[in-house]
Order: structure tokens, then C-alpha cells, then sequence
């Protein structure tokens, strides 16, 4: 097991008092609000107006014994529905004989947020992860974050799981029909926000997101950008002081990040 920090590493404020909006009394404020209430409608039917487009989409078959391995060895894309009539799957990232602090930022902020999935499967859909790495070493990666969701390694069927597809973090859905596999949907890059809460609730904020792509005002705090390093692709709040951020806890609670690999931090 590495060594384990005492305490978690916080991530520091770098708000001045003058990056703050205008003060208005509550009749302005209120006036402004409803104005962009406005916008927020539209784009809230603009968006069911998709997802409606996105239920007519044509769908290609896929081969239902594409292999996969899973926790009592190998078994196929068919078996990963358990039965039910849909399956969204997420693709994680897997750097291969790395330690658990130099793995996905990207895909464990993604990952870390689907919890609850009894909604889903109360709507014949089945959630799962198809590790692109290692069905070994990921799912101890699994363990260690303490998730719950089904997770396989697709490794060895990448190539057929991935025709077709650009980028390197997808959502894939999948309709089963008998014992046909049929993919419907896929998408990728900021696409899998649909997994993502956090985002969501940033974007509700009047900092945002923090991040230097967004239209801010002046003065807006953009905390760890530039961000240093190999590892340091996207968002700062996605790695912390040299590991994925959601891992710092777990380091806390005492679990063990120990992946079976050779390199160690």
C-alpha cells in the first residue's frame, strides 16, 4: 500500500473582493432573473426537442458476443444487460500498469457520480463501465473508489466496441432485442456530462465552472489554471495535488490503493 497523507489536501480560494456581481435591491435582481428564465425555458424545450430527435435515430447491430470479463471471468456484451432491455455503458480510460494516482482524472470525476441506479433499473435499463484496460488491476481501481456499478474489462473487444468513434471518453447505448444487440446512441468529450452532477450545480453558480473556456466577467477567480504536468489535462477540480481528486478520501478512510501494478508514486 503507498503511504497514506493525514489529511486531505484542500484546494485554495483565490476570490478578491471586487471579483463579486453588481448589489441590486430585490425588485432588480428579481427582473434580471426572470429575463434569463426566459432563455432557460427555451433551452430546456430546445433539449427535449433533441432528445426527442435522439429517440428516432436509426441503430446498427453490434455482435451480442463481443467479450468482456467481469468478476466470474469471461462473459458477453449480451450477458452485461442482465436481462433488461437497455444498457448504458461508460468507457474508462485505463493506463496499464500505472499507479492508482496517475489513472483518469476525467473518467474517475465521471465515474465517481453515478450512484443510485435503482431509477434506471426500475426503466429496463442496465448501467455499466467497460474498463478499456485489465479486468484485474481496474477493478481493484474500482474497489478502492468504492463503487458499485457492474464493471468489465472490455479490453479485448475495443476495436469493435469503439468503431466509428472519435475521442477517447464515451457513453454508448444499446438496445437488446432477443438475444440481438443493437447500439442506438453514442457520444463523447462533453457528452458524458449526462453522468455529472457537479458540473451541473457549478454552472448554477455565479463562478461557474472556474474554468478559462467560459464567458466570466473580469476578474472571475480561475483557481490551478494553467495546471502543470502530463496528468493535468483537464479541469482542476478533476486532479489535486497529483492524483484524481475523489481518491483523497479514500486515502483518508484508510482503503488501500494498491492496483497490483510495478510502478509505485
Amino acid at each position: 500500500m503507498n503511504e497514506t497523507p493525514s489529511a486531505t489536501p484542500r484546494v485554495q480560494s483565490t476570490r478578491s473582493a471586487q471579483a463579486i456581481p453588481d448589489v441590486v435591491d430585490r425588485a432588480a435582481f428579481q427582473a434580471e432573473l426572470d429575463k434569463l428564465r426566459v432563455r432557460e425555458k427555451a433551452h430546456t424545450r430546445e433539449g427535449d426537442a433533441i432528445a426527442a430527435a435522439r429517440r428516432r435515430l436509426p441503430m446498427v447491430e453490434v455482435d451480442a458476443g463481443l467479450a468482456l470479463v467481469g468478476a466470474d471471468g469471461r462473459l458477453t456484451l449480451l450477458d452485461a444487460f442482465e436481462g433488461r432491455r437497455q444498457l448504458v455503458a461508460y468507457t474508462h480510460m485505463w493506463r496499464t500498469g500505472r499507479p492508482a494516482a496517475e489513472q483518469c482524472e476525467g473518467c474517475t470525476w465521471c465515474t465517481s457520480q453515478v450512484r443510485e441506479l435503482s431509477y434506471l433499473h426500475a426503466t429496463d435499463i442496465t448501467f455499466a463501465v467497460f474498463s478499456q484496460g485489465p479486468y484485474g488491476e481496474s477493478s481493484r481501481y474500482r474497489d478502492f473508489l468504492g463503487w458499485d456499478m457492474p464493471w468489465y474489462s472490455a479490453q479485448a473487444s475495443l476495436d469493435e466496441i469503439l468503431a466509428g468513434k472519435s475521442g477517447s471518453m464515451h457513453l454508448i447505448c444499446y438496445l437488446r432485442d432477443s438475444d440481438r444487440v443493437f447500439e442506438t446512441y453514442w457520444t463523447t468529450g462533453r457528452g458524458v456530462e449526462a453522468m455529472d452532477y457537479s458540473d451541473a450545480l457549478m454552472d448554477l453558480t455565479v463562478y461557474g465552472r472556474q474554468e478559462p473556456w467560459e464567458d466570466s466577467p473580469p476578474g472571475w477567480p480561475q483557481p490551478g489554471w494553467p495546471q502543470p504536468g502530463p496528468l493535468a489535462a483537464g479541469s482542476p477540480a478533476w486532479r489535486v495535488n497529483g492524483r484524481p481528486a475523489a481518491q483523497w478520501s479514500r486515502l483518508d478512510a484508510g482503503r488501500s490503493d494498491d492496483l497490483g501494478t510495478s510502478k509505485q508514486r
